[in-house]
């Protein structure tokens, strides 16, 4: 089974959240300063179920990501996890893309792949939590798509996946070509090796632009962007603390009864 994972570079996670930046101006988020971006934790756990369908069906599988020069670091680490061959979408036109511009550009790259049985992609990034590319990704191309699986596996020459609900799962079957988005729960991502990293390191990743996907400069970028991010800020807690007195505990217990059904609490 042929598998294409869809991955994205993102600020990391565990840097300190002192480190957060944002470009207020520009509306955009920044990576940490001296901390490298990382690959998305989902689109890890979607790179992992590919490899773990790899293992019982056969096949191979291709890593595409959208970003700049730097997002060849995330190819890199999907390599050295044990993908097969990837590819980076990288153009000035595709700046400022928005959860459609992006979704038709990795559309685009996938039909120019154009062999494939699976898409699999993480059930949402963490720096804008939208979930929406993979939907637009199937949108575009036509196909079955099921989201948020616990499970996913070759299954009488099409896929099953088991979608999460908020009081268990449902199992569904689909027929190939399709897309679906995987969850944390679903695995564990394993770690490059470093026979791994070696490889990956000879491999060369190749680069296309707009002009080698064909694609329409105007659904591109924030050209193509159907939404516009109005205001960005990191947003501002204040609390306040009251101490409750008095001589006895029964007293302090009366006085906060009261002091809450003054607010209303209680």
């Amino acid at each position: 089974m042929d598998i294409i994972v869809t991955i994205k570079q993102v600020p990391d996670p565990e840097a300190p959240k002192e480190s957060f930046r944002i470009d207020a101006e520009n509306k955009l988020i920044l990576n940490p300063a001296n901390v490298e971006p990382v690959v998305n934790g989902y689109d890890e756990n979607a790179l992992e179920a590919a490899l773990q369908i790899k293992a019982d069906a056969g096949g191979k599988v291709t890593v595409v990501c959208m970003g700049g020069g730097g997002a060849s670091r995330a190819l890199k680490q999907a390599l050295a996890m044990g993908a097969d061959e990837a590819v980076l979408l990288n153009d000035e036109a595709f700046q400022n893309a928005d959860a459609t511009s992006t979704a038709y550009v990795l559309s685009e790259a996938i039909k120019k792949i154009e062999s494939y049985d699976l898409i699999l992609c993480g059930r949402q990034a963490s720096d804008w939590d939208l979930a929406q590319v993979p939907s637009g990704i199937a949108e575009y191309l036509r196909l079955p798509s099921v989201t948020a699986v616990q499970k996913v596996e070759a299954k009488d020459g099409g896929v099953r996946a088991e979608r999460l609900l908020e009081d268990g799962y449902e199992i569904v079957d689909l027929p190939t070509p399709c897309l679906v988005t995987v969850s944390n729960e679903a695995n564990s991502p394993r770690y490059p090796t470093l026979k791994g990293i070696m490889q990956a390191g000879k491999k060369k990743i190749p680069t296309w632009d707009l002009a080698e996907l064909g694609a329409d400069a105007a659904k591109v970028g924030s050209a193509g962007a159907l939404t516009t991010v109005s205001q960005l800020g990191i947003p501002m807690f204040e609390s306040e603390c009251e101490f409750i007195e008095g001589d006895t505990p029964e007293e302090m217990g009366e006085k906060l009864a009261l002091r809450l059904r003054e607010l209303k609490i209680i």
